[in-house]
């Protein structure tokens, strides 16, 4: 049993959408014109949500990316709630938006420092090179995840589709930790 417990704080939840349809994304900037959409530099519309915050990518195509959510549900009411204004603003949507999360973000503490050149040696698929980068890479295969490791017992958890993956990667990785004696408790 690990000696102490992390904190996880989910810090982005970056989802695909799409509402199955053209848009055209000029009539949006002419019925909403706080969207930012400059075509020259950037083929999407950025449309930014305060409640909840977020910012979502609309494209021709009628694909979304919504990106700034801090859980799945945040991030499936803001589609939601972009799609609702369009039709509020004359855009005319048939389809409610599909919405799939692509990649949930978290960061982590673990409460005690890592031992980094010792978890490079002792875990697979890691990756520890500290002139390039700081921290150690960890791949995980289940759930498939990414894990920054650094010595500061901070991680970063990127890859998850669904929250419960991201505790339970955290929490594979912590006992790890703890049964290779990697983990420092000051």
């Amino acid at each position: 049993m690990p000696q102490t417990k992390p904190i996880v704080s989910i810090e982005n939840v970056v989802a695909s959408a799409s509402v199955d349809q053209k848009m055209d994304l000029n009539e949006i900037t002419r019925n909403f014109p706080d969207v930012e959409y400059h075509p020259d530099q950037f083929p999407g519309l950025v449309f930014r949500l305060k409640s909840p915050k977020t910012a979502t990518l609309i494209f021709t195509s009628g694909k979304m990316v919504c990106t700034g959510a801090k859980s799945e549900e945040m991030a499936r009411s803001a589609v939601k709630s972009v799609v609702q204004k369009l039709r509020k603003g004359g855009i005319k949507i048939k389809k409610d938006a599909v919405v799939d999360i692509q990649n949930i973000v978290a960061s982590i503490n673990l409460g005690g420092k890592i031992h980094l050149e010792q978890a490079a040696r002792t875990l697979p698929r890691s990756m520890y090179e500290p002139e390039q980068f700081p921290g150690l890479i960890h791949r995980m295969l289940d759930p498939k995840t990414v894990i920054l490791l650094f010595s500061s017992g901070k991680l970063v958890c990127t890859g998850a589709k669904k929250e419960p993956d991201v505790y339970r990667s955290v929490n594979n990785l912590h006992s790890l930790l703890e049964e290779k004696n990697l983990m420092i408790y000051d």
